[in-house]
């Protein structure tokens, strides 16, 4: 299937005025898109603006509250609560971040846990919220079932992922944002989107059965067997059960039951590096462990040793020069006129 390249501003503006379309806040419908975007900028178009059609769906149907009542509740010296009302999951994981940031500032560490929320989109770009203020940040969120276990047939936990961002003097930050599972569901939804052939190792057909065929896919592979199935179990504890939310197999779908709340968890940890150390030593360090990976000795087919995170980083100075590729069909949904909510 085609792209077309769309400014960023462009891509902004257009996702603002579809979520305006179901009475979604002109504050909470700007950050929405400053998301959504932000992950299209990284190339990580699964996450970016193609979900908007299922948001605005969502918020019609009844199943995502578009002007929610956020509160936060301090549980601690370093530790709090966002109820986020079912409201959009990056507006509350924002609001998160900046609580845990704030008590970070004050006492070293922040930690916070996120109740009654819904899909939050990429976690980097709360890490960065952190990274920006010359703090360590941590996110994660469990998700609706689709990743089998380790030695199971069916799917148990979901995508599950976690994100870490380190910030650096000179270079910009280290950002991590993975998946627990071999891939996130969203890069499956791309596929189908651009009508492309996916790796064998990303997921299975309904018997179980590896498969390219991204419309094939019912549940995907964990990252590294047991190890990502491991991963994804302590972010369903943390994100979860921690925070008084359901787990694994009784998280409620995101495609499905468009009518019911989700009440998705997650959780978010900030740590300042002035607590335990120089902080301009620490930066420094950063920076000179980003530079000793940039000179390590490089594989065959490589042209260099990337650290993590910067290949979205090097895709995102491209399309802010550029425009963002975006499938015509999702372009083409942004675009339509307000009377086509669905």
């Amino acid at each position: 299937m085609p792209e077309v390249l769309v400014p960023h501003e462009e891509l902004k503006s257009l996702v603002v005025k579809k979520l305006q379309q179901v009475n979604v806040p002109l504050e909470h419908a700007e950050i929405v898109a400053d998301v959504l975007v932000h992950a299209d900028l990284r190339g990580v178009h699964s996450h970016g603006v193609l979900r908007t059609e299922h948001y605005v769906k969502r918020v019609a149907e009844g199943g995502l509250n578009p002007s929610p009542s956020i509160r936060f509740e301090q549980t601690g010296p370093a530790s709090g609560i966002v109820d986020g009302d079912d409201g959009f999951g990056h507006v509350i994981a924002k609001e998160a971040m900046q609580h845990a940031i704030h008590l970070a500032q004050k006492n070293a560490i922040g930690f916070v846990g996120v109740r009654n929320s819904s899909h939050c989109g990429a976690l980097s770009y709360f890490v960065k919220q952190a990274t920006d203020q010359n703090l360590i940040g941590i996110a994660m969120t469990h998700t609706d079932k689709s990743v089998v276990p380790f030695g199971g047939a069916k799917p148990f936990f979901g995508t599950n992922p976690i994100a870490f961002g380190f910030p650096a003097k000179r270079h910009r930050p280290v950002i991590l944002d993975m998946a627990t599972s071999e891939v996130a569901f969203g890069k499956v939804l791309q596929a189908r989107e651009t009508e492309t052939q996916v790796p064998m190792t990303w997921g299975v057909d309904q018997d179980g059965n590896p498969s390219q065929n991204p419309f094939q896919i019912a549940a995907l592979l964990p990252a590294g067997g047991p190890k990502g199935y491991g991963l994804a179990l302590a972010v369903d504890v943390l994100s979860g059960i921690l925070m008084g939310a359901s787990y694994g197999p009784h998280v409620a779908p995101m495609y499905g039951d468009y009518d019911k709340m989700r009440h998705l968890g997650h959780c978010v940890c900030v740590i300042n590096p002035a607590f335990f150390t120089s902080l301009s030593q620490f930066l420094e360090d950063i920076d000179q462990m980003i530079a000793e990976i940039h000179e390590h000795p490089v594989a065959p087919g490589f042209d260099r040793v990337l650290v993590p995170g910067e290949p979205e980083q090097i895709k995102e100075d491209r399309y802010l020069k550029s425009g963002i590729p975006i499938a015509t069909s999702v372009y083409a949904y942004l675009t339509r006129t307000a009377h086509a909510i669905h």
